[in-house]
Parts: structure tokens; C-alpha cells; sequence
């Protein structure tokens, strides 16, 4: 793979631009905006990507020294102007579609910096600041498409799936941090309690869930769909509860995002548009 697309972890932005996708799909909208709001996720989360990288490049020689700057795929200085680049250039397309969609594009890129530069380090702030970027995807697709009140739904519960796995990768590493100084929610309390937490929202997305089917907006398409998501996180729950070791953080955090792919799943075949 191109050491420039690699940086971006495509996976993860494709991940991310699913929820312009569902958002177009569940309000039956497919427009041009639409369509300029999936490329600015696309960039905006790759460049996220990157800025982290950039910042990590020291925890990542430890943790993961296959990627792009450890590896020497790419230099220091390179990935950090072109994460830069990359922000402004999904800024400028956020103000194309509109003002409000620019201000959401322009803070949230504001927020992604500021994380990898400090918040990541921090205990929970990290976690919430990247899942609360997870929901104000679906809020950014939303605006665009005049589904304000449902994307704020559909973005708690990525919100929820999103701060089990941050914490799951947090212990996962948990050594890689230390020596870097982090103050991350095991590094403070431990494995023990931070499994306790992970578990929680795991086990809080799966029963809170289903709700979505009963307030109306999905059909039973959804909830048979997400059964499968909810025995992925549940399993995990306990997966994580019983062994807090390296190599099982690593499966769990791979196994939630599994869970949160066929969530998504679920609010696409779920949705009314098919009805």
C-alpha cells in the first residue's frame, strides 16, 4: 500500500465516511453535499490519522513499529504537513457544502490536533474526545441532510462503542504509553478497573441498542441485525473482564470493531428506505 494512503488508515476513514452514508440512506438523500461530506470525512479523519502519527511516532516505535514514520516509510516532517494540508483542504470543502457544516469540519480538526498534541495522554479525556469525534460524524451528516434529531441519536451510541474500544486500546498500550508519560485511564487506575469501564459500555450500547427500533426509526430488520452486534459486544464484556493480558486487548479491540461495522450494518438494512 502507498506509505500516503497507508498514513490515512483508509479502513478506519472508510469506517468513517459510513456514517454520511447511513444518514443519506436513512433520510432517502443523495446529493452532491452528501457526497462532498463523505469526501471530507474521508480526508479529515485521515488526516487525523496522520497528526497522531506525527505525534506518536515514539510510542508507536514501541507499540506499533510497522507503520508509516517507525518504519521509515515516511519522514517526520512529511507527515505532518501533509496532515495539515489534508485538514485544510477538508475544512475548505466543509464551508463549500455549507457555514455550519464548515464550522462543525473546522472545530472537529481543531479537536483531532489538539488530542493527538495532549488529550490523547490524558486519562478519559483522550477517550471522550475521539469517541465525541466518532458521533459528530453522524451529527456533520445530520446537518446535511435536515436529520438533526437522529443523527444525534445514531452518534451517542457510536459515542458508547467507540469509548469501550479507546479504552481497550488504551491497556492494549498500556507499556508503549508509560514511557512516553501518559497519564491514560490504565495507566492511572490499572487494567482491573479499566476493563470494569470498557465492559460498562459494551454491555450499556447493547442493552440501550435497541432502542432505536421501538422510537421508530429503524424496522425489525435492525434489530435481527444487530442481535449479531450484540452478542459481539457482550462477548467481549466478558472476554475483557476475564483476561486484561496484551494479546487479548489486541482481540477485543479488533472484535468491537467488528461490533460497531455490524451495527452499522444494521442501521443501513434497517433503515425505512427499504420499506
Amino acid at each position: 500500500m502507498n506509505v500516503y494512503l497507508e498514513i490515512l488508515r483508509p479502513f478506519n476513514a472508510m469506517m468513517a465516511v459510513i456514517t454520511i452514508v447511513l444518514m443519506a440512506v436513512i433520510s432517502g438523500q443523495f446529493t452532491f453535499n452528501v457526497f462532498l461530506a463523505g469526501i471530507v470525512v474521508f480526508i479529515s479523519t485521515g488526516a487525523g490519522n496522520a497528526i497522531n502519527d506525527y505525534f506518536d511516532h515514539k510510542i508507536d516505535a514501541i507499540n506499533r513499529p510497522e507503520r508509516p514514520i517507525p518504519s521509515g516509510g515516511i519522514s517526520l516532517k512529511t507527515a505532518g504537513i501533509y496532515s495539515l494540508l489534508l485538514f485544510v483542504v477538508a475544512i475548505i470543502i466543509g464551508f463549500i457544502i455549507g457555514l455550519l457544516p464548515g464550522i462543525i469540519v473546522f472545530f472537529s480538526a481543531l479537536l483531532m490536533v489538539y488530542y493527538a498534541y495532549s488529550l490523547k495522554k490524558k486519562c478519559l479525556i483522550g477517550n471522550i474526545s475521539i469517541s465525541f469525534l466518532t458521533g459528530m460524524s453522524f451529527v456533520l451528516g445530520g446537518v446535511v441532510v435536515n436529520e438533526l434529531l437522529i443523527s444525534i441519536y445514531l452518534g451517542f451510541f457510536a459515542f458508547l462503542m467507540t469509548m469501550a474500544r479507546e479504552i481497550v486500546k488504551d491497556m492494549e498500550d498500556m507499556e508503549g504509553d508509560k514511557m512516553e508519560g501518559a497519564s491514560t485511564l490504565p495507566i492511572v487506575y490499572g487494567k482491573k478497573v479499566s476493563s470494569l469501564i470498557a465492559a460498562f459500555f459494551m454491555i450499556l450500547a447493547s442493552l440501550a441498542s435497541p432502542a432505536l427500533y421501538f422510537l421508530g426509526i429503524f424496522s425489525i430488520l435492525y434489530l435481527i441485525v444487530l442481535s449479531v452486534g450484540i452478542v459481539i459486544f457482550l462477548r467481549g464484556a466478558v472476554l475483557i473482564l476475564k483476561d486484561q493480558s496484551t494479546q487479548n486487548t489486541k482481540k477485543i479491540s479488533k472484535q468491537i470493531k467488528i461490533g460497531m461495522a455490524v451495527v452499522f450494518l444494521a442501521f443501513l438494512i434497517g433503515s425505512s428506505i427499504f420499506f
